[in-house]
């Protein structure tokens, strides 16, 4: 039996899509038994009102709402026991996220501390929590982290400078909520970065040592779609038709990642986010071609297969030249919506990268990289970053 390898595959239960599907979140709290929800949003959007109309939306089904807006752009450990003490004290039952992945990373570790107790460090790795978390529906309003359907928490250990991977099948939210029309409010470098997010997990999913027939489906239909419609979404953050289809396109990218896990991207984006408080779409944006090209030889017929997928013409071209166009496809994609070419852009140091590639190594995303990588090869893929 030793030989078998046995694959998971992970979803929220419910899942709705479409203009207007924000309108449905008081119904579902209430099937979900809720009494007295905890709202977990960012100052942003509490500060323009979305999280008070999510907020209305639930109380019209007679339930309890306390919004707090206290999740910060990489949410820490603090973010989190602060809002478990909010979650605690109003005597809540259900939680739910308003926000991009780091409000729903933020409501997932109070969810999880919730069920479980003790602290959210307590269950950085795979698989540590012995009990669900607390009832959780995640409104999305960008594209994105797919955090709103995943099984991965990631949250800042302040103390120790580093972004903490939690992938837990009890952080999979119950409801994930895609509504297009709360994504036409955000702007061009915040729609580039999270597009380029998702375009990093579905490339990280394709070429992943997990990744199946199942998961493969989702990433391709992520290539095709993000290289149509991103740039579109950047211009015009009013196109309705580019926002609705780069939503099913990180949506897609979390089905494909959430199972098939991820790499060396995302191992070393979170300690540039830790160390740095970066934004991790933009980490991942200018680390990915770089990554790519360190893991071609581990996988390279698939990432022609992905150039392919992206709209490149790969006809009679050798495996590696094939590989080659989805590294300059990446990179054409990632400066055209306006990405900063380089890691020194970001004010990030050459002194640090030890420390970092050290991290990167222990982190759970780089255990399904399609090449095993040293302590002097990391250091040297963010040197090529610079």
């Amino acid at each position: 039996m030793s030989n078998y390898q046995v694959y998971g595959y992970f979803m929220p239960t419910v899942n709705l899509m479409g203009a207007g599907a924000a309108q449905e979140t008081g119904k579902q709290a209430k099937l979900l038994g809720g009494k007295s929800v905890l709202l977990v949003t960012d100052a942003y959007l509490e500060k323009i009102g979305m999280a008070q109309e999510i907020a209305d939306i639930i109380a019209k089904e007679g339930l309890k709402v306390t919004i707090y807006g206290g999740a910060e752009p990489n949410p820490t450990d603090k973010n989190v026991h602060d809002g478990l003490d909010i979650f605690n004290k109003e005597e809540c039952d259900l939680i739910v996220s308003v926000g991009g992945g780091s409000a729903h990373d933020c409501a997932k570790g109070i969810g999880l501390v919730a069920g479980n107790g003790g602290r959210i460090n307590d269950y950085e790795g795979v698989d540590q929590s012995p009990k669900p978390m607390a009832p959780m529906i995640a409104i999305n309003t960008t594209a994105g982290t797919a955090a709103e359907m995943t099984r991965f928490c990631i949250i800042t250990d302040v103390a120790r400078h580093i972004k903490m991977a939690i992938v837990d099948w009890h952080v999979t939210p119950n409801v994930s909520i895609n509504d297009p029309l709360l994504m036409m409010k955000q702007p061009p470098s915040l729609t580039a970065a999270t597009g380029m997010d998702a375009l990093t997990h579905a490339v990280e999913a394709y070429v992943s040592t997990a990744a199946t027939p199942v998961t493969d489906s989702a990433a391709l239909m992520t290539f095709k779609l993000i290289s149509k419609y991103l740039r579109r979404a950047v211009a015009n953050g009013d196109d309705f038709e580019a926002r609705e289809q780069m939503a099913y396109a990180q949506f897609l990218a979390g089905m494909a990642f959430n199972n098939a896990s991820l790499g060396y991207v995302h191992a070393m984006a979170h300690q540039l986010g830790g160390f740095y408080n970066l934004p991790h779409g933009v980490c991942n944006a200018i680390l990915l071609p770089h990554v790519s090209r360190f893991n071609m030889i581990g996988n390279m017929e698939r990432y022609g297969e992905i150039a392919e997928a992206m709209g490149e013409n790969i006809t009679g071209l050798s495996a590696r030249d094939a590989a080659e166009k989805c590294f300059s496809a990446i990179s054409t994609l990632s400066q055209d919506v306006g990405i900063p070419t380089g890691l020194s852009a970001l004010n990030v140091k050459e002194e640090d990268f030890e420390l970092m590639a050290g991290n990167a190594k222990l982190d759970a995303c780089q255990a399904t990289n399609p090449r095993t990588a040293t302590l002097e090869q990391v250091i040297q893929i963010y040197k090529n970053a610079l």
